[in-house]
C-alpha cells in the first residue's frame, strides 16, 4: 500500500502559514529547498484542499493546471469548479473513500501538500501515514495549524532527523494510530490493576 506523506514546512510553534496564507518568515533559500525539490520527484500523486490549490494562482498557476507537472493531482473541494480541459481532478464527495482507493493503487508514495484543515481531516480518518517536517527557526504565534482544528491524538515513530546550517531541521515520522498496551503508562497502569 502506498503511503500518504504530509511533507510540509512548519514554524517552531506548529503553524504552516500565517492566517492570511502567507509563508513570510520561512527560509526560501538553502540546501533544504534543493532537498525538498529532490523529494518531490519521488511522488507521483498529490492531494490538496481547495485553498492550497488556489494559493498557487498568486504564483502564476492557471486554474485547472498542475502545480507539479509530473504528478496526478486530486483537489478535494465541494465548491471548486474547473473546466472540462482541467489537468487536475476535483473530488467533491466521500474524500476518505477516494483517498483509501488511491492508497491501494500501484505507484509511489502520495504527497499530501496541505493545507492544515484538509490534513487534519485526513488525520481524523487515519489517512496520513508519514510526516516530513521542515521545521523553520521561527515562531509565528498564530496562523494555520499543521493539522487545522483536529484534536486527534496520534503516536509517532521518528525515522530520521537532520539539521541544516541555516537552522532548518528536517524530521521524518511514521504515524502510529493504534496505541501499544504494553510498555506505555496506560498499559502499565492496567497491568497493575489486574
Amino acid at each position: 500500500m502506498r503511503k500518504i506523506v504530509y511533507d510540509v514546512a512548519v514554524s517552531l510553534d506548529g503553524f504552516i502559514s500565517h492566517e492570511d496564507g502567507s509563508v513570510a518568515g520561512f527560509l526560501a533559500d538553502g540546501p533544504h529547498v534543493a532537498d525538498y525539490f529532490a523529494r518531490l520527484q519521488g511522488y507521483d500523486t498529490v492531494l490538496m484542499g481547495r485553498s492550497t490549490y488556489e494559493w498557487g494562482y498568486a504564483m502564476g498557476l492557471a486554474p485547472g493546471r498542475r502545480a507539479y507537472p509530473h504528478m496526478r493531482h486530486y483537489i478535494f473541494s465541494t465548491t471548486l469548479r474547473l473546466g472540462a480541459d482541467a489537468e487536475v481532478e476535483v473530488v467533491a464527495r466521500d474524500a476518505p473513500a477516494a483517498v483509501a482507493r488511491l492508497r491501494e493503487e500501484p505507484g509511489g508514495d502520495i504527497y499530501l501538500c496541505g493545507g492544515g484543515a484538509f490534513a487534519g481531516f485526513l488525520l481524523d480518518h487515519g489517512l496520513v501515514d508519514q510526516l516530513v517536517l521542515k521545521v523553520n527557526p521561527i515562531v509565528f504565534g498564530h496562523g494555520v495549524r499543521l493539522f487545522g482544528a483536529s484534536t486527534r491524538k496520534v503516536g509517532t515513530a521518528l525515522r530520521s532527523a537532520m539539521s541544516y546550517p541555516n537552522g532548518v531541521v528536517l524530521s521524518r515520522y511514521d504515524l502510529v494510530y493504534e496505541p501499544v498496551a504494553t510498555g506505555t503508562c496506560e498499559g502499565m497502569k492496567k497491568q497493575r490493576m489486574e
